[in-house]
């Protein structure tokens, strides 16, 4: 990784390396927000793993689905974890296709590996590295996608402009993140321990757009879906008694974070 590494990425490092080595959750060891028992993803898919294999996911939603993935296709995977949706999108692409993990965290990517092999699936691989600096060449990737790990990125702007670098034209733009309709609360905002439980960092939906429209990316659709009010609990229970707090009501805050599909496309 040749990137220097940010205080963002630092702590959020370091939260998803202690929330692989005790099998937790994302979002914290008593949640199940972000567990394939949740009902992100349909029976059928989840099935099409070994049995224990999908008890440790870190996303919020499932962008398998959202991306119609098809056979032969080359997949990306921005910030791949332990290599859940990989998996998954390897059984949809089959074994003339291929599918690329890439995630900052050693721990994550050292899991994944070891996953696949215990697994023995040859179209997988995994790849140390940031979002903002992908280690993927120019043009060479059918569809990305990714599950609730772009709103950790401290540079967005940057994640969307490799995003579009990596992408073959007429290439898909698949993945499941928080937005926000409305301003977070700056305590939030400025929180690293709610930035790490996928919170602080999220964007406005007209931003996240905005942004993405302009690197290049076309037909962008933001679906909101759902989000689990325990994230943000959560996320606020580490801010303790934040006197900004005190004045906003907590119902304002579930509403205006939530999951969405997003899905763009790069122009042929």
């Amino acid at each position: 990784m040749t990137q220097t590494p940010t205080p963002i990425h630092e702590t959020v490092q370091k939260h998803y390396a202690e929330r692989i080595r005790s099998s937790a959750s994302c979002c914290g060891d008593a949640s199940d927000c972000c567990s394939t028992d949740s009902g992100l993803y349909p029976a059928d898919l989840l099935a099409t793993l070994p049995e224990g294999e999908s008890s440790v996911s870190y996303g919020c939603g499932d962008p398998i689905t959202l991306a119609s993935l098809q056979p032969g296709q080359t997949v990306l995977d921005l910030g791949s974890g332990a290599g859940l949706d990989c998996f998954f999108a390897a059984q949809k692409v089959g074994e003339t296709g291929h599918v690329i993990g890439v995630d900052m965290t050693p721990e994550m990517v050292a899991r994944a590996r070891s996953s696949a092999k215990r697994l023995n699936l040859r179209n997988v691989e995994f790849r140390l590295g940031y979002l903002e600096d992908l280690p993927v060449e120019s043009k060479t990737v059918d569809v990305i996608i990714s599950n609730c790990v772009i709103n950790l990125a401290p540079d967005k702007s940057k994640v969307f402009t490799e995003a579009f670098r990596v992408l073959k034209p007429g290439g898909k733009f698949a993945v499941s993140d928080i937005v926000t309709e409305g301003p977070l609360p700056e305590s939030i905002k400025k929180s690293l321990s709610a930035w790490a439980g996928c919170v602080a960092g999220a964007l406005e939906a007209k931003e996240y757009v905005a942004m993405m429209a302009a690197v290049g990316f076309t037909n962008i659709s933001i679906t909101p879906v759902f989000f689990d009010k325990e994230t943000v609990d959560s996320a606020i229970a580490e801010l303790g008694d934040a006197s900004e707090l005190k004045t906003i009501q907590r119902d304002d805050i579930y509403k205006a974070v939530y999951s969405a599909k997003i899905t763009a496309y790069k122009p042929q």
